[in-house]
């Protein structure tokens, strides 16, 4: 018998896995995403505000302005005279301030009557509906943004007058540089979106704590389920909140009930062999005290329903363990067990099996079942072999394991694969049996989630291989 130690199969789990949803990212994002949508609106808000605000400072200005040109200009029915103003701004060209007097042609336009010296030879250039704005709303101060020949923006206001002896109105315009006011509201736009920056940062970092923090007792209980599926625990026994407490309960007492009833059906499954078992027993043994024909058909029928009971309640207390949860079986010292076990057995024929399995390999069921299975495969090499039998054993990483018995025996024809998986189906039908071994296997195997599968192996013999449930490490 030899052994090396080490896995036999790649973990292609990493391939085929796929990430599962989360529901702690899932709220991270939903949460964030607020955050990150009323802070715009807030910054936007404020930004706005502070605009308008800063508007209406100019405005106030320009007002003034208006009303200095106002007192400036003298009206009469002959034309208008406006005097220089104080501010240098109107004196200089293109000095950040400006001014113009105009009355409306006949043709909707402006026709200017007196400027300051700042706008040189140019003029404010206005909207096209300002005149007939300015008409409907004589007296009041109209507001709007222009440029200035300089390219600089401007803010404008205009108001229209109405003078006694004067056929035509006066529409009087008085404008200011706005870039301070732009700058102003950029630097301000500017700080709020930093102060928003550092407050949605601060707050997402609050909401994945606390998300964290909030979800720890389910990350935990989810752990110990875990550990129960895999064998590692019985029971939920984790201290958790008063939220989380009652569905920690509801699991225990799922697990406790399904435990009851895999105890129930092994209860069963016991009193039905017993009580099946002893009349078969009486019967074979008052066939085999007595002679002729009708004894003969007693006990060979006796024994094959003595084998047929034994294969079923067999099969069903297999189920009944596949039910449960938290069995871990290592299957490196089951195959250790039956290689020193079976080589004792054939030690007339020499049989050498070579064995590998990692020792971290466990079989997510009973020792008792994953013996049956290997041993019925182990021991047909065994007795169909040459010389050689070889056993190994390793995990698929899709939560299942592979177990393969190969020997240099003479094989099965490609026809008979399948068919000797059927109970009474023999390998040899000149050898002692009942033709139930391979069946077992393959029902054993099914009531597990698994399957057994025949094959030509390349030592000569039969191939068998079989996969089954693996518990996680």
């Amino acid at each position: 018998m030899s052994r090396a130690r080490g896995g036999l199969f790649t973990d292609w789990g990493r391939f085929f896995g796929r990430p599962a949803r989360s529901l702690t990212r899932r709220l991270i994002w939903l949460a964030s995403a607020w955050i990150v949508a009323a802070l715009l609106v807030t910054g936007l808000i404020l930004t706005s505000t502070y605009r308008e605000s800063a508007l209406m400072r100019l405005g106030s200005d320009l007002t003034d302005f208006l009303d200095e040109v106002l007192l400036a200009t003298e009206v009469t029915p002959e034309g208008v005279t406006t005097r220089p103003l104080r501010d240098e701004a109107t004196l200089n060209i293109f000095g950040g301030a400006y001014w113009q007097v105009a009355e409306p042609a006949g043709d909707g336009s402006l026709r200017i009557l007196a400027r300051s010296a700042s706008l040189w030879e140019s003029t404010l250039d206005v909207p096209p509906d300002l005149p007939g704005q300015l008409q409907a709303e004589a007296g009041d101060v109209i507001p709007f943004n222009a440029t200035a020949p300089d390219g600089a923006p401007l803010r404008v206001g205009a108001t229209l007058k109405l003078y006694p002896g004067r056929t035509t109105p006066v529409v009087f315009m008085a404008a200011i540089d706005r870039s301070p006011v732009d700058a102003e509201v950029r630097q301000f736009a500017t700080v709020v979106g930093v102060a928003l920056l550092i407050l949605g940062a601060g707050l997402v970092a609050a909401v994945f704590i606390q998300v964290r923090i909030g979800l720890q007792p389910l990350f935990a209980l989810r752990t110990e389920i875990a550990d129960v599926r895999k064998g590692k625990a019985t029971r939920i026994e984790g201290d958790y909140p008063l939220e989380i407490a009652p569905l920690a309960g509801q699991v225990n007492r799922l697990l406790d009930h399904n435990q009851e009833v895999v105890e129930r059906q092994r209860t069963h499954v016991g009193n039905l062999a017993h009580a099946l078992k002893t009349p078969l027993s009486v019967m074979l043994t008052e066939a085999r005290g007595q002679d002729g024909l009708l004894a003969d058909v007693v006990r060979r029928q006796s024994e094959v329903m003595k084998g047929q009971v034994d294969h079923h309640l067999r099969r069903a207390r297999a189920a009944a363990r596949a039910q449960g949860l938290g069995e871990r079986t290592p299957v490196a010292e089951v195959v250790d067990e039956l290689a020193v076990m079976l080589e004792r057995v054939f030690e007339a024929k020499a049989i050498e099996i070579d064995w590998r399995a990692p020792d971290a390999l466990h079989f997510l069921g009973e020792r008792q079942d994953l013996q049956e299975m290997l041993g019925n495969l182990m021991e047909n090499a065994c007795k169909w072999g040459a010389r050689r039998v070889r056993v190994t054993a390793g995990a698929t990483g899709l939560g299942t394991l592979v177990a393969v018995v190969e020997d240099d025996g003479p094989g099965l024809p490609a026809d008979r694969l399948d068919t000797v998986l059927k109970r009474g189906e023999r390998l040899d039908e000149s050898a002692p049996g009942s033709g139930l071994g391979l069946s077992i296997v393959d029902e054993l195997a099914r009531a597990y989630g698994g399957r057994l599968v025949l094959a030509a192996s390349d030592m000569g013999g039969l191939k068998a291989t079989l996969d089954l449930p693996a518990a996680e490490a």
